[in-house]
């Protein structure tokens, strides 16, 4: 039995305005009606016998992904990180989890972003992967190289194995232009996946050789942790004291034991708007049109709308994504500097490089449509049977107007049922409380007022989903 670990954190920056700190690109629906994330739980499972899989994600994106697991009709073990600590923590924090009730099975670890479009090529290397793991070897995949990449790390590959596999002759880091090259011509190296198989008790055996300090970390994490609701919370006093390392610096580059299966199936990280209009369906034009989209003689372009008509005219290898509270346009083959955007973004404290204008939380959504001096005005929807936390606000009154379904809403000691165009004034100071207990999701019109009307300003008082503050 195979249990796939999936690797779940990360905010995917080069896909801004899209992707963001609090719904990165494994949350979205990049292609098809799946987002990433649930294709590569879908992937998973085509590829072998596996057991439920264990998720490792944080804090602030663990209701997002245990709904979209929940979506699938999967059980699943979700595990939060208080903190961010690279890849090498994740998979000892799975293995040792894997190793409690004194099984020792196969961990398929691998992020939840990428994208593989020959799933026949995938299941045969995971199969003959599967078997070095069993023979005791930690196995990488190595994608076979399509072009000079620099943006990838290199594995040269050493001893035939059989199969499509190699022992492993050595890492390399992400080279320049040239090297990356001769590496190409060679035939000798392949791309660096990020994806791994190995049995619980070899990984844990060569943490314990090779990266004592984080296995020792992640076990007092894990042993000091507790359940909440659906989650697994590692001690954050514990994890804070770990290491911060890769699994391929940690273990991979110095094992003894490390194999890799070649891996020719389409596959991308989607690590950039490039990578995206690599993967996409073109027109006859060789462009990716997404939303709203209107052009004229464009060519070689990549163009998405989330919110409203982008027209184009003229236009030749370009990547335009429009959003509703943010525009970018780059070049294709500048599109790796996105990045440069979002940290100038940070660092100007913009709320654009941590969140999207419509935010999601576990009972629905709300998305802001008009903000002036002392008011604002949102879209609120709630999930049906989902139900808000019952609060009070110190600084805002609220209005609130249901526009489709019915909502059942608490103020004070009242309980009112309201359905379309009816309405309820929440003024401040109020305990108050809104849920949907209908066959469908309820929409409303929020209307603050107040002379502060940040997110912080709340105080729970009974929360289904075990939240403080403005999460």
């Amino acid at each position: 039995m195979i249990v796939p670990v999936i690797l779940a954190g990360g905010s995917g920056t080069r896909l801004w305005p899209l992707s963001r700190d609090e719904y990165p690109k494994q949350l979205l629906r990049l292609f098809g009606d799946r987002t990433m994330l649930q294709h590569t739980l879908t992937r998973v499972a085509g590829a072998a016998d596996t057991a439920p899989p264990v998720v490792v994600t944080n804090e602030s994106h663990r209701f997002f992904v245990a709904e979209q697991i929940r979506q699938m009709g999967l059980s699943s073990t979700i595990i939060l990180e208080p903190q961010g600590k690279n890849t090498a923590p994740a998979v000892a924090v799975a293995a040792l989890r894997a190793r409690a009730d004194g099984q020792d099975p196969v961990l398929f670890v691998l992020p939840a972003d990428h994208h593989i479009r020959d799933q026949e090529a995938f299941n045969a290397a995971v199969a003959r992967g599967a078997e070095l793991a069993e023979e005791g070897r930690c196995v990488t995949f190595g994608i076979v190289c399509q072009a000079p990449e620099t943006g990838y790390g290199y594995i040269k590959k050493g001893e035939p194995l059989g199969g499509k596999a190699f022992a492993m002759a050595g890492f390399f880091e992400k080279p320049d232009a040239d090297t990356a090259r001769a590496y190409m011509d060679s035939g000798e190296f392949l791309w660096n996946s990020g994806m791994f198989l190995f049995k619980a008790s070899v990984v844990l055996d060569q943490f314990s050789r090779l990266a004592p300090e984080i296995l020792a970390a992640c076990r007092l994490a894990l042993e000091k942790g507790r359940e909440d609701l659906d989650f697994f919370r590692l001690d954050p006093e514990a994890f804070a004291a770990c290491p911060a390392d890769s699994v391929d610096y940690a273990v991979m580059e110095k094992t003894d034991r490390g194999a890799v299966v070649a891996l020719d199936a389409g596959w991308s990280d989607l690590g950039s708007w490039e990578a995206l209009w690599q993967v996409n369906e073109k027109d006859e034009a060789d462009n990716v049109l997404s939303g709203d989209v209107c052009v004229h003689d464009v060519h070689d372009c990549f163009l998405r709308s989330e919110s409203r008509l982008l027209a184009a005219v003229g236009v030749t290898g370009h990547i335009v994504v429009e959003t509703a509270d943010a525009v970018l346009i780059a070049p294709r083959d500048r599109v790796q500097d996105v990045r440069h955007v979002v940290a100038a973004l940070r660092a100007r404290g913009r709320a654009e490089a941590i969140s999207n204008r419509k935010v999601y939380r576990p009972w629905g959504s709300y998305e802001s449509i008009q903000f002036g001096d002392r008011f604002q005005v949102k879209l609120i929807t709630v999930k049906t049977g989902a139900r808000l936390s019952l609060q009070k606000h110190f600084h805002r009154a609220e209005h609130w107007i249901v526009v489709r379904g019915t909502a059942l809403a608490s103020r004070g000691d009242e309980v009112l049922t309201l359905t379309e165009d009816q309405s309820i004034y929440i003024p401040v100071g109020t305990a108050h409380r809104l849920e949907n207990p209908g066959k469908i999701p309820l929409e409303l019109i929020e209307v603050q007022s107040g002379p502060y009307l940040g997110e912080d300003d709340i105080q729970r008082f009974v929360d289904d989903y075990g939240r403080g503050g403005d999460s």
